[in-house]
């Protein structure tokens, strides 16, 4: 049976790595999120319609961003720091594929989910909350990751989608601020300034993601956790099946998790 993980503590842990990770998690965002952020500003400027698409690209690079730097994340747990922009790069290289078909079919999910009645939207956004994290560090595949997610977030919904909740509402209530002081400076600034803000912004949701797969893995019964939980001795990148240096294949899910799905409020 899984126990409650730290809303408070996952959150004040995020923003220590944010800090402390800063000349590193910053530049990295850079590379993805500038030319994301440009062209789904122009998206919603050009017809507010293509919203939708905007944030599916959003969601997709998100994705891809947190697959960069959950390695980071698992290495400060065992002690180990002094990473480079390019060692997030090559972190998700071998993965990048998966991570970017991951980030569409999620994004496709929950997009569609909040078109439907918003509440479907949020459920997907918690329940997938850490496929791209089980991407990088247990490799089972596309579809297997999203089950996997869903598996390690069983019985800590509501605490998973309060981490989502506090951050999303942080990030925007700052970066709101923000853009509407460079809106009033004219169309130029404005869009300079939702690039900023989406650069500054980004690491907070990949963070999260990350942090939260670490707990939700310590959390777990030792009989349900993934052999690439950070805690028990995992190589971040070792091949799949080499139980004897790290790193194992991913195991089944148990046929009887605890608790039930999540169900975030409307």
């Amino acid at each position: 049976m899984s126990e409650r993980i730290d809303v408070g503590g996952v959150i004040r842990r995020v923003f220590d790595i944010y800090v402390d990770q800063a000349p590193v998690l910053l530049p990295a965002s850079a590379v993805v999120f500038v030319v994301t952020g440009i062209v789904t500003a122009l998206l919603v400027a050009a017809a507010p319609g293509l919203a939708l698409l905007a944030l599916l690209l959003s969601l997709v690079a998100t994705t891809l961003f947190t697959g960069m730097v959950v390695e980071l994340v698992a290495d400060l747990q065992d002690g180990r720091r002094d990473h480079s922009v390019g060692d997030l790069l090559r972190a998700a290289a071998p993965v990048i594929g998966q991570l970017i078909l991951v980030g569409i079919v999620a994004a496709i999910g929950i997009v569609i989910g909040f078109v439907l009645i918003i509440v479907p939207g949020l459920i997907l956004i918690t329940i997938w909350a850490v496929a791209a994290p089980v991407v990088v560090l247990e490799r089972p595949g596309v579809f297997p990751a999203l089950g996997r997610s869903r598996e390690l977030v069983r019985g800590n919904g509501w605490q998973v989608f309060g981490v989502i909740f506090v951050l999303f509402f942080l990030v925007l209530f700052v970066g709101s601020g923000i853009e509407i002081a460079a809106d009033s400076a004219g169309t130029g600034a404005g869009l300079v300034a939702r690039v900023v803000v989406g650069v500054l912004s980004a690491p907070f949701s990949a963070l999260a993601a990350a942090v939260l797969y670490c707990e939700l893995q310590k959390a777990r019964s030792p009989a349900e956790r993934s052999p690439a939980d950070p805690g028990a001795g995992f190589s971040p990148g070792a091949t799949p099946g080499d139980a004897q240096t790290g790193a194992t294949g991913l195991p089944d899910p148990p046929d009887s998790p605890s608790g039930g799905d999540p169900a975030p409020p409307a």
